[in-house]
């Protein structure tokens, strides 16, 4: 008997190993990428990096403030449409999720978040920048809103399906319309969760390159101008990566480092907020 329970036990030390193991293999390339972006692009970035925009080619320096600002516009304005939109279309599915209309929509839903990014970015082209004539940040939001819609509305549904139904009851038995049930008690019980969703959404987006290239398509000038060309993080990483010039590399790997920053800030916020709202759930 003891000598069985000593086999299991070797046995279980041998798995927890071997998951130990691959858990810690799949971190690998991540601490590799990780460290090879912050030792080409941290010594880029200073003041002069973040507030001046391109140099024109053939001189040394410039900066990034042009992507900064657009990237910042046009995230802004595709969290203007898809957060309240999918909130919208969470609560529903999470309120109705026996309906026909909730199912197919559900479907819908999973399905757009499995269409590739470029696809996305093909499809405004067509809808909005040949009809318009002309490339836009406005074209660029609505086709980064597309992508921020699905992460939006599923973890707008998953965080309210998890509430507890006494709370809407317990609102509706004191004679509380149902709107304001809603708005009132359910959304502000799980919005902490719905806020991780969103920020989530956000970091998706906010480095995505494939729509940006047919829609907004990028700029040298800092602009505000939302239906003219505008120019992003992504983009710029992109022109300079592929151009022959040593000095618009090292901007490139600046301006990775600036993008990495900012997605890693953002998942690392994400997490924590969805920690808490767990704890207190």
């Amino acid at each position: 008997m003891e000598a069985r329970i000593g086999t299991r036990n070797t046995k279980s030390m041998i798995f927890k190993g071997v998951i130990m193991f691959f858990a810690f293999l799949i971190t690998v390339p991540l601490i590799i990428i990780l460290l090879y972006i912050i030792k080409q692009g941290v010594g880029q970035v200073n003041w002069h990096f973040l507030t001046h925009v391109p140099a024109p080619v053939g001189e040394v320096g410039g900066g990034i403030i042009n992507a900064l600002a657009g990237s910042f516009i046009m995230v802004l304005i595709a969290s203007i449409i898809s957060i309240p939109v999918g909130m919208l279309a969470g609560i529903y599915l999470s309120e109705n999720p026996n309906t026909k209309l909730a199912h197919y929509s559900g479907l819908c839903v999973d399905i757009l978040q499995g269409v590739p990014s470029i696809v996305v970015g093909i499809v405004v082209y067509f809808w909005l920048v040949k009809p318009l004539g002309t490339f836009s940040a406005i074209s660029g939001s609505i086709a980064l809103a597309i992508m921020m819609l699905p992460i939006v509305i599923r973890s707008t549904e998953q965080t309210l399906k998890l509430l507890p139904d006494s709370l809407k009851e317990a609102a509706l038995s004191l004679g509380v319309p149902y709107h304001r049930v809603i708005l009132k008690v359910i959304i502000p019980c799980g919005f902490s969760g719905i806020l991780s969703g969103i920020m989530l959404s956000i970091a998706r987006v906010i480095g995505e390159t494939a729509p940006l290239l047919f829609t907004a398509f990028g700029n040298p000038y800092l602009s505000g101008a939302i239906n003219k060309p505008m120019e992003s993080l992504p983009h710029l990483i992109f022109t300079y990566a592929t151009s022959p010039y040593d000095d618009w590399h090292n901007l490139a790997w600046g301006a990775s480092f600036i993008l990495l920053m900012f997605v890693l800030i953002l998942n690392i916020v994400t997490k924590v907020i969805t920690r808490k709202w767990k704890i207190q759930l």
